[in-house]
C-alpha cells in the first residue's frame, strides 16, 4: 500500500491540534501511537513493557509491534477510518530514540504520504540530544520529555538503571545525574529548534511527590510549554508494584504547586502505545483488528492452523483449544503434502474477543484455521484479519489437503450459532470469556475413519472421541476436551 489519501494540496494541521498539548483539541482531533520501538534505555521501577497486550490501558504496553513500512500503512487505514486523525506518535512500548533507525524511518515515511499531519514523540530524553537535527528536519513539532526529578540522588531510586547507547550501564546517582543533564540538554536543543515541549512527571508518594515544584520551576526555565503530572500506576511485578498511587488530593495539590511556573494539562489519559482515535477511546476491538490488518500487507500466508487433540481427528472446538497445530504444504512429488512445522499456544481464556484478535496475530503467516466449532466472534475477528475459517470433522489430513487444494474440507460443517445452544449472550465465548453457561454441542454421528469407526460423545460438558468396536462395545479415548 502507497497510495497517500491527503489532501492533494495538503494544509498542515495547526499546531494548536495536538490533543494532548491543548486540551480544547481533545473533542476534535484524533492521533494515533505506532508501536515501532520496542526497545528501552532506561529501567525505570514503575514500567513493565509488554507487546502482547490488549487488556491494560497504560504507557508501554501494545498488542503488537509494527515495523515503519507497516506502521506507515497502518495510518493510511486510520486516515481512512478516523477522517479526524490530526497527529501521529510514537510512545513505545520502548523509548523512541532507543530505536531511533525505527523511529526516524517510520515518520519519514509518514510525512512522505501525509505531509500535513503533526508528527511528535515521546521519549525519557536520553537519546534525544543526538538526533536534535533529525527531529527538526522531520518537522517532529511536539515532543514530550519525561522529567520526574531534579535530584540525582532521587533519580538513583527511580531508575534500576541508564544505559547510554551500547556503552556503560549507569545505576543509583550516576544515573540520575546522566539523564538529569541529558533531559536538560535535549529540551534546550528542541527549544532553539522552535519546537513545542511538555514535559511528563509521575508521582510517585514518598519519592517524586515532593519535588514536583523544582520540576516545574527547572522546565519554566529551559521554556517548557506545559506539564502533564502523571499519577503513578502501580504495576504489578515492578519494584514499585506495591506501592499506592497518589490521591486525588495528592495530585491536585502537585499541580496546583507546579502551576505558579509552566502551564498544566490536567486531561491527560495515560494513553498505550498503540493508542488511536480521541482522547479516552478505548481500543475496541474495530481498533485491534486494524492493527493486527496493518501487519498483514504484503504478507504471503502459506500455513494452515488446525485444531485437534491427537492430529489426526478434528475433535476440538477453538473455544476449548489450549494449542494450535501449524501446518505447510511440503509439495513433495508435486503433491500436496501436508506437514506439521510446529505447535502454537492459544491466548488463555478470558479477554471476550480480544482473545481471537490476539490469536490472529500468531497466526499472521496462515491462511486459514480448521476446527471443529469455534463462535461468531471468533469467527468474525479471524476472517476480518485476513484468516479463512473452516469448520469441519473427519480427518485432520484429508481437510488439509482439501484447503491447501483451494477447496472447503470435504466433511464441513454448517456455521453455528452458540447462541441457539447455550443460555449464553451467544458472542462465541468460552467460560471465563464472559459465557454464562457452558454451550452445549451436538455430538457428530458416528462415521468411519482409517483406523475404524468413531464416534464423539458429549458427557456433562466433555466432548469425548470414542473408538467403536464391531460388537458395540466401546472404550473412551484419552482425548477429551471441554466444548465451547
Amino acid at each position: 500500500m502507497t497510495t497517500s489519501i491527503a489532501p492533494a494540496t495538503p494544509t498542515r494541521v495547526p499546531l494548536t491540534e495536538h490533543p494532548c498539548f491543548d486540551e480544547a483539541a481533545r473533542a476534535r482531533a484524533a492521533r494515533v501511537h505506532l508501536p515501532v520501538a520496542p526497545r528501552c534505555n532506561v529501567q525505570c521501577n514503575y514500567c513493565n513493557r509488554r507487546f502482547d497486550c490488549v487488556a491494560e490501558s497504560r504507557p508501554g504496553v501494545s498488542s503488537t509491534l509494527l515495523t515503519p513500512e507497516q506502521a506507515a500503512d497502518y495510518v493510511d487505514m486510520v486516515r481512512r477510518d478516523i477522517p479526524a486523525l490530526a497527529v501521529v506518535g510514537i510512545a513505545g512500548p520502548g523509548d523512541p530514540f532507543a530505536n531511533v533507525d525505527k523511529t526516524l524511518r517510520t515518520l519519514r515515511l509518514v510525512k512522505q504520504r501525509h505531509p500535513d499531519l503533526l508528527l511528535c514523540v515521546s521519549s525519557n530524553g536520553l537519546g534525544v540530544p543526538a538526533h536534535l537535527d533529525d527531529i527538526a528536519e522531520l518537522g517532529i513539532s511536539h515532543v514530550t520529555i519525561t522529567m520526574s526529578t531534579v535530584d540525582p540522588e532521587v533519580g538513583g531510586r527511580i531508575y534500576r538503571w541508564v544505559r547510554d547507547g551500547r556503552g556503560k550501564v549507569y545505576r543509583g546517582r550516576e544515573a540520575g545525574e546522566l539523564l538529569l543533564a541529558r533531559q536538560i540538554e535535549s529540551i534546550r536543543g528542541l527549544k532553539d529548534r522552535g519546537i513545542t515541549v511538555k514535559v511528563n512527571t509521575v508521582l510517585v508518594p514518598g519519592i517524586t511527590l515532593d519535588g514536583v515544584a523544582d520540576v516545574a520551576r527547572l522546565a519554566s526555565e529551559l521554556g517548557v510549554d506545559t506539564m502533564n503530572e502523571i499519577a503513578l500506576y502501580p504495576v504489578e511485578g515492578t519494584p514499585f508494584g506495591e506501592l499506592d498511587a497518589p490521591t486525588a488530593h495528592e495530585v491536585a495539590r502537585a499541580r496546583s504547586e507546579a502551576a505558579e511556573f509552566v502551564q498544566q494539562m490536567t486531561h491527560c489519559q495515560r494513553c498505550r502505545a498503540d493508542a488511536v482515535g480521541l482522547l479516552g477511546d478505548d481500543n475496541d476491538d474495530e481498533a485491534i483488528t486494524r492493527l493486527f490488518a496493518a501487519r498483514t500487507i504484503g504478507r504471503v500466508r502459506t500455513r494452515i492452523a488446525v485444531c485437534s487433540q491427537d492430529g489426526k481427528t478434528l475433535d476440538q472446538t477453538l473455544g476449548g483449544a489450549d494449542r494450535l497445530l501449524v501446518y505447510e504444504n511440503a509439495n513433495l512429488g508435486g503433491r500436496i503434502t501436508p506437514q506439521l512445522v510446529e505447535e502454537r499456544v492459544v491466548p488463555p481464556i478470558g479477554g471476550g474477543a480480544a482473545r481471537w484478535t490476539h490469536l490472529a496475530g500468531l497466526l499472521q503467516d496462515c491462511r486459514a484455521l480448521i476446527c471443529y466449532q469455534l463462535g461468531g466472534t471468533a469467527r468474525t475477528v479471524l476472517r476480518g484479519c485476513g484468516i479463512s475459517v473452516y469448520e469441519a470433522e473427519g480427518a485432520v489430513g484429508e481437510a488439509l489437503t482439501d484447503v491447501f487444494g483451494g477447496r472447503p474440507p470435504r466433511l464441513s460443517l454448517d456455521a453455528r450459532s452458540c447462541a441457539t445452544d447455550c443460555d449464553g449472550p451467544g458472542d462465541g465465548l468460552a467460560p471465563g470469556d464472559g459465557c454464562r453457561d457452558l454451550p452445549v454441542v451436538q455430538a457428530p454421528r458416528a462415521r468411519e475413519t482409517g483406523s475404524g469407526i468413531v464416534e464423539f460423545v458429549l458427557d456433562e460438558g466433555v466432548l469425548s472421541r470414542r473408538p467403536v468396536d464391531a460388537s458395540g462395545g466401546a472404550e473412551i479415548a484419552p482425548a477429551r476436551e471441554q466444548a465451547s
